[in-house]
């Protein structure tokens, strides 16, 4: 069977990390990449054994034909590059943030359906191998068939320094919204596919450090449409008390009427039935790559739903209720008030 051909755009921090997944999965040959800085090209190329280089997206796209393009680049570049896509007919994965608005990121959807492409956003913490676990734990009712809570407590260290994001990621100190737009979106879409659809939403979110511009901690609350109730609480600041705290990015606790299920910051899974003591529940999980090599396993559905025409678990039209929810939480923030979601 020959491959997909493919080819990638963006050559920054998070970059790396699909360059290496890519080159793991053997359906998939990566002819080409570009990036505006020739000399991250250099370096990628020879890095992860690419043939060629562009710094001109469009042109890499007009002349290789790919069967797909990965965006690895910044929000706002995003609906430039699909249009782009999207008009020869080139199927996408696009990294999150997806448009630096939700207007934007539906006249994104709108203009990419006139075309006959597959789209899905590359949104990895639902990959990452505890909440698959969770999720199947869940699904065999190992604490009952009714989810009664859940809880995400995040936090990263990188954002108390003078200098914060500086050497990772420095657009992160000017981006007007930075915890529930780059980082809680993540929880609100593994929230989704932990336990349904969000009903509504209450948010009060706060700046600790005082020299970036958006947001940085914040406590969340939601209702679900099936009675779930859940809480994320997450700040950038103040740290984790773990070595990694970007393996599992935080701890996480679903109570249901049978018992609970607890994820610690080490991966490990633990199973408390009513009336009983806790056991931990063995599973596979490793530390490669990023976060429990969620980006491979997120780019690994991507290719086995094309090659077999499935739908993807985050296509672009599903993710327009993660950032429906995620608008709301802004919305409940600025109103001081429970808003409901609308989708």
């Amino acid at each position: 069977m020959s491959k997909l051909k493919a080819v990638v755009i963006g050559a920054g921090y998070f970059g790396k990390f699909h360059y290496a997944a890519w080159n793991r999965i053997p359906e998939v040959e990566v002819v080409a990449m570009s990036d505006l800085d020739e000399h991250k090209c250099v370096k990628f190329t020879q890095s992860f054994n690419i043939p060629k280089y562009y710094v001109d997206y469009r042109e890499m796209l007009e002349k290789e034909k790919p069967d797909f393009v990965d965006i690895v680049t910044p929000p706002n570049t995003h609906f430039e590059i699909c249009k782009a896509a999207a008009d020869l007919g080139v199927n996408i994965i696009c990294q999150k943030p997806l448009a630096p608005t939700f207007e934007e990121a539906e006249k994104l959807v709108a203009y990419c359906h006139k075309s006959d492409i597959r789209f899905m956003v590359h949104e990895n913490f639902r990959f990452q191998p505890w909440h698959r676990e969770i999720k199947k734990l869940l699904e065999n009712d190992e604490i009952g068939e009714k989810l009664f809570y859940l809880n995400f407590r995040m936090r990263m260290g990188d954002g108390w320094q003078n200098d914060a994001y500086i050497a990772r990621q420095p657009y992160f100190r000017t981006m007007p919204q930075l915890l529930i737009f780059e980082t809680g979106v993540h929880i609100i879409d593994t929230f989704r596919f932990l336990a349904g659809e969000i009903k509504s939403v209450y948010a009060r979110l706060k700046k600790l450090n005082k020299d970036i511009a958006g947001e940085d901690a914040g406590i969340i609350f939601f209702d679900f449409e099936n009675g779930t109730q859940g809480i994320f609480d997450g700040n950038r600041y103040n740290e984790s008390n773990h070595p990694n705290p970007r393996y599992t990015f935080g701890e996480c606790l679903l109570e249901g009427e049978k018992g609970s299920i607890r994820l610690y910051l080490d991966g490990k899974i633990t199973i408390q039935k009513l009336g009983a003591n806790e056991r931990e529940h063995q599973y596979q999980h490793e530390n490669i790559d990023f976060s429990g090599d969620c980006v491979f396993n997120t780019q690994k559905h991507f290719v086995e739903a094309l090659l077999n025409n499935k739908e993807f678990e985050t296509s672009v039209e599903d993710y327009l209720k993660t950032l429906n929810v995620q608008d709301a939480v802004y919305a409940s923030n600025l109103k001081k008030k429970i808003i409901d979601v609308e989708y």
